[in-house]
């Protein structure tokens, strides 16, 4: 028999996670796109090797540790880190800057979210890179493109539209492990679900609800990205 008491208590509740777990998504995907961009086209253009480097230890970083294992790390390591650092701070004197390093939940997610996001979109924007003809670069060049003009123009319109489909499916991927802001305490969806089905011991019910949310969230982002390929879609490019 469903208990329509319950349910009016859970959706309430869930309703609240989802719309937090949206706070943390938009700008986790967005800032993650844009350091995919800015991250792939150094790796993927001809930079010198000390330039690209450091970048590649970025995304060595972000794609080896377990993400669960970087949240942590985020929230919990940077604090101790800035207890270390503190006292030098204060006996020179210098800005408290030490502070920055206390995170809130949303913040710790969002910035380990949009890091390791920004290192999977990197590899996709790199690769579409290396598909573009050297032809293209060299047809450029005689045109008298500066490089900068030759990155905008030429290689991050075709680099972007090569690599949509699997940028599309990392922000997929993103809403499904958003889900794990709920160890560092932030009551997003799955951390609404803990905590009402724990005071409740409705475990059944209250994960199907969430996991309908996140099918909800999944079909949205899905729709979206599939429309903004087709509007940026060139006919014949990209097609047998």
């Amino acid at each position: 028999m469903i208990d329509l008491a319950y349910y009016q208590e859970m959706i309430p509740e869930l309703t609240r996670g989802f719309w937090l777990s949206v706070k943390i998504i938009v700008p986790s995907a967005t800032l993650g796109l844009i350091i995919g961009v800015l991250v792939g086209a150094v790796r993927g253009m001809e930079y010198p090797r000390f330039l690209v480097k450091p970048f590649n230890v970025y995304v060595s970083l972000v794609r080896g540790p377990a993400l669960l294992v970087q949240i942590f790390v985020c929230y919990y390591g940077l604090p101790e880190l800035a207890m270390l650092v503190r006292p030098f701070f204060e006996a020179h004197g210098l800005p408290p800057v030490w502070k920055i390093l206390y995170l809130s939940p949303y913040a710790a997610s969002v910035l380990v979210f949009s890091l390791c996001s920004g290192g999977y979109h990197s590899e996709y924007i790199r690769g579409a890179i290396l598909s573009i003809k050297k032809g293209q670069f060299l047809a450029a060049e005689a045109l008298g493109f500066t490089k900068r003009q030759m990155f905008w123009t030429v290689v991050i319109p075709q680099a972007v539209r090569r690599a949509w489909p699997g940028c599309g499916n990392e922000v997929i991927y993103l809403i499904k492990y958003s889900s794990l802001a709920f160890v560092v305490s932030a009551k997003e969806l799955t951390g609404a679900s803990m905590s009402l089905a724990n005071s409740t011991f409705r475990f059944t019910e209250t994960f199907f609800a969430a996991g309908l949310y996140y099918l909800f969230l999944v079909t949205v982002a899905t729709w979206i990205l599939n429309r903004l390929e087709k509007a940026y879609a060139i006919p014949g490019f990209g097609r047998a």
